[in-house]
């Protein structure tokens, strides 16, 4: 157990500011042969009817890094691309499950968010979740790698596809000015913010959104921990109660995602979770975007809180509500039962 905990400990994402720790279910393998991997992915491939499970076996139990020295095998082994080919074998949840893995992180959250606004109609659901729930670093990261990917910035292509405060907001976000957590605790400035919220918004008719905006996309989040707690010695309500009054639709659903992430983001992942499995015909392209993007950063975490908040473990939840080799890939990927 020293040994997982020490090993747990290591991979941690450091960008100059603060180290954040990672939970990941999914971590590199150990004996890992990317040759072996690309010629059993081959046969796999040209099996009649396609040998799913053993796709499942290597690309769900292996990191992303691994995933890509596989890929950069198999195009010497078999003469073509692995995600082309891996798009000919599978269909579905599954194969949208699988193409995801063969991204980075960054690279997923990426195309992700470019899925989001093309087209007629913005998904919205999709851009809320990855704009409000990122940290700056991994906001950094996504913009660049966005850039790379479609030759265009992340912010023109979000304020051409959104509008008013909403779009206000998420550019906010998108502009990464949040500060770096501090180890002194400045009391006179959390206290003013609580009272800045409180007074742009229950306490006055209408509400001033810039400031809130302003507030919630500048602050640390530890210094916003701090600022939610002193809000309620001003207003009779907390801050989710209030952002219901005050706002509605796409920007009071930002407003909720970003405080919930504020609060404990493992846990409003493992809310999204269990709501998207609830649904009607489980809300597959959720269930698959949040297991493919935390996967190798904090879904060990999500495991717990969906524990500790649902009173069962996201593996039955999975079992129960999915089917196929698509909750065989997902049942691999959440990396065991709690």
């Amino acid at each position: 157990m020293a040994l997982v905990s020490e090993f747990l400990g290591q991979l941690t994402l450091s960008y100059g500011g603060e180290a954040e720790p990672k939970f990941p279910t999914v971590v590199p393998a150990r004996d890992f042969d990317p040759a072996r991997d690309a010629a059993r992915i081959d046969t796999a491939i040209k099996t009649k009817g396609v040998d799913e499970q053993t796709i499942i076996d290597i690309l769900t139990r292996r990191s992303c890094e691994q995933r890509k020295e596989i890929a950069f095998e198999y195009e010497r082994y078999a003469k073509k691309d692995l995600v082309v080919a891996l798009k000919g074998a599978l269909s579905g949840s599954l194969e949208a499950l699988m193409l995801g893995l063969m991204k980075s992180t960054a690279e997923y959250d990426a195309s992700e968010l470019k899925a989001s606004m093309k087209g007629l109609g913005t998904d919205e659901e999709t851009l809320i979740e990855i704009v409000c729930s990122r940290s700056n670093e991994e906001m950094m990261v996504i913009k660049r790698v966005y850039k790379d990917m479609f030759k265009k910035e992340l912010e023109k292509d979000v304020a051409g596809d959104t509008s008013g405060n909403f779009a206000k907001l998420l550019l906010a976000l998108v502009e990464t000015r949040r500060d770096e957590p501090s180890n002194v605790i400045d009391y006179v400035k959390i206290d003013e913010d609580a009272r800045c919220l409180y007074e742009a918004g229950v306490k006055r008719k209408g509400t001033d959104v810039a400031t809130w905006i302003s507030i919630m996309s500048q602050r640390s989040v530890p210094h916003l921990q701090k600022v939610f707690e002193r809000y309620k010695s001003y207003s009779p309500y907390d801050m989710k109660e209030s952002i219901r009054k005050e706002v509605k639709g796409d920007l009071e659903k930002s407003f909720l995602t970003l405080v919930e992430c504020f609060e404990n983001k493992q846990l409003y992942f493992a809310n999204r979770l269990s709501e998207a499995m609830k649904s009607k015909g489980a809300k597959e392209k959720v269930v698959t975007r949040i297991m493919v993007s935390r996967c190798e950063v904090d879904l060990m975490r999500i495991r717990t809180e969906f524990k500790r908040q649902h009173k069962r473990s996201l593996y039955q939840t999975i079992a129960e509500h999915t089917k196929g080799d698509y909750q065989k890939a997902l049942l691999s990927l959440c990396g065991g039962d709690d």
